[in-house]
């Protein structure tokens, strides 16, 4: 048997882990600039906006900006690094077309489906997120897979963000679960893993682009391998 046979409900985090961020929200920035900036290379702005967007959601995960905050900061920062002058007032129309278009784009990563299905059989399955609501359901929802999860966690609903381990306790006592027999899978460090740990919950780190890690945690680097470990 296998070292999570204690394990009955597994938490997924939802952007970089299950959805392929990065994948549907280049789509969504080509529809968006196709006419407004049809002499930008998609790829040049992705290159820069997605560490940019990175460094903005840990902002946001430590409260240090707010929602409104990092919708604006991470593509004028964008514009930015670019040296492309972008009013205020576009950026604000960029980024609510962006929330709008995001979601209809809806790429998994290899082996998403397979591997909820096959995990679905033998345990409860829910999402933490600190995705806003609204573009999580979407997501969820426009990319089929709404129906493998019994509950879904999202910050608003906790009243705080992955790391904090009230995120985890509430997510924990809508699922009726023990943190015992609980596991968090993610793909932020911080965030999945270390909240998760912090807490006293077992985590996998799913590491897909197989960086390097120094401290000895349990990761994955492609969704299937859970197939083997449960």
């Amino acid at each position: 048997m296998s070292e999570f046979k204690h394990i009955q409900h597994i938490f997924f985090d939802l952007d970089h882990t299950l959805w392929d961020f990065d994948k549907n929200s280049e789509i969504a920035f080509q529809v968006i600039f196709k006419d407004l900036f049809p002499e930008l290379e998609i790829s040049k702005f992705i290159a820069v906006y997605a560490p940019i967007n990175q460094a903005c959601w840990k902002l946001y995960q430590n409260n240090q900006i707010t929602h409104e905050e990092l919708r604006y900061k991470r593509l004028a920062d964008s514009f930015s690094e670019l040296k492309m002058e972008v009013s205020d007032e576009l950026i604000a129309i960029i980024s609510d077309e962006y929330i709008l278009h995001l979601p209809n784009s809806n790429h998994l990563f290899e082996g998403c489906v397979e591997t909820l299905e096959y995990l679905h059989k033998n345990y409860k399955l829910h999402i933490i997120t600190n995705g806003f609501a609204d573009v999580q359901f979407k997501k969820l929802n426009n990319s089929g897979i709404h129906h493998f999860f019994d509950t879904i966690t999202n910050s608003e609903m906790a009243g705080v963000k992955k790391p904090n381990a009230k995120i985890f306790d509430h997510a924990l006592s809508i699922a009726k679960a023990a943190k015992g027999e609980s596991i968090m899978i993610g793909d932020c460090l911080d965030a999945d893993i270390g909240g998760a740990l912090n807490f006293g919950m077992d985590a996998i780190f799913f590491n897909v682009n197989a960086t390097e890690v120094a401290q000895p945690i349990k990761q994955i680097t492609n969704l299937v391998e859970l197939k083997k470990l449960f």
